[in-house]
């Protein structure tokens, strides 16, 4: 089933987490093609410019967060506004210059913390200025210091990561481990799937009963995995009043580069209590993700023609109508229609 590579755009990603940015520093991000700095200013401010200076094509995030909040470029000392990107400073122009400063800025993006998230809006428009239409997500924990993070970079475009991450199939094989799921339990399972805001979710249910990782929680543990655009993945557990948040992220870097981000938030004294084993756990899972894709980019090389079944496949399915019916409703300058449905799926795992 061959499908059109591309980024979505006019859409929040998820650029980072809150607490890896101090006051005064930066980092470097390449998302969807774009060079993006984000920091924090003096003041406690998230920003993210363009991170290439026009003026010689240094990196800000080499340079330095000025009191005045505007970014250094470590280069020749240009300064840009950390809101605007507007040029404010250049250093090399002496008394009675002209100075060409007002007419030079750099790309500014949108970017949004909620919680221990960071979001950085990617626009089809380069002269995109103001509010975006959407807000970024928000999700219940992430308020709180992540229990543990982990990140898996993938060679591959950012549609095989994010089908790997939905499909349900694929859990009883390539992440068999006796403390998980073994071979021997597949069984025929059937679940209730509903649309949620751009994605859909396996709607509130009890995990099932060969997945031995939900047990050690204790209680009666109710679980709902959700997708969406651009590709993020979430579980949240629930026993009682307390809870656990899995939150994934599958960010593009370019097109043949993908990152995958796994947070831990949870109010849970066990999961803070087994966060060592927990750790492991989720660091064995994507690295056999990661180990699979390499594989599957050797052929991916051929450019062979791939097949979606039902009902197993039917989430990646959504994921492409999801994406298409997101751009066409952007061109077409109209609200986006989920084209999924509330429907049953059933498949062997």
């Amino acid at each position: 089933m061959a499908q059109a590579l591309t980024f979505v755009e006019d859409i929040w990603y998820f650029a980072g987490l809150a607490s890896e940015l101090k006051r005064g520093q930066m980092a470097h991000k390449t998302i969807a093609g774009h060079p993006i700095v984000v920091g924090r200013s003096q003041s406690g401010k998230i920003f993210a410019l363009r991170d290439i200076c026009p003026h010689r094509a240094a990196p800000f995030s080499a340079g330095k967060v000025m009191d005045d909040d505007t970014v250094e470029c470590p280069y020749h000392g240009w300064r840009f506004g950390l809101d605007d990107g507007q040029c404010t400073h250049i250093p090399a122009i002496c008394k009675g210059q002209k100075d060409p400063s007002g007419g030079i800025k750099v790309r500014n993006y949108p970017v949004r913390e909620n919680g221990q998230l960071i979001w950085a809006y990617i626009a089809a428009d380069p002269k995109f200025k103001g509010d975006p239409e959407i807000a970024p997500p928000q999700f219940a924990r992430t308020d709180r210091k992540a229990v543990f993070v982990e990140r898996l970079k993938l060679n591959c475009h950012v549609d095989h990561a994010v089908i790997g991450l939905m499909d349900p199939a694929h859990v009883s094989f390539l992440h068999r481990q006796w403390w998980w799921r073994s071979g021997a339990s597949m069984h025929e399972k059937e679940k209730r799937f509903e649309p949620r805001e751009r994605g859909f979710a396996m709607a509130a249910h009890t995990p099932s009963s060969n997945s031995f990782g939900y047990k050690i929680l204790g209680g009666k543990p109710i679980t709902e995995i959700a997708f969406r655009l651009p590709g993020v993945r979430t579980e949240e557990i629930t026993v009682g009043d307390k809870g656990i948040l899995s939150f994934t992220a599958v960010v593009p870097i370019d097109e043949n580069n993908t990152e995958i981000i796994s947070v831990f938030f949870s109010d849970m004294a066990i999961v803070k209590l087994l966060k060592p084993i927990l750790k492991k756990g989720a660091s064995i899972f994507l690295n056999q993700d990661g180990d699979i894709i390499k594989l599957q980019a050797e052929c991916l090389k051929h450019d062979p023609r791939l097949m979606l079944i039902d009902d197993a496949d039917r989430q990646a399915k959504w994921y492409y109508a999801i994406k298409k019916e997101w751009a066409k409703s952007r061109a077409e300058g109209r609200a986006f229609v989920n084209p999924v449905k509330p429907t049953t799926l059933r498949w062997r795992s």
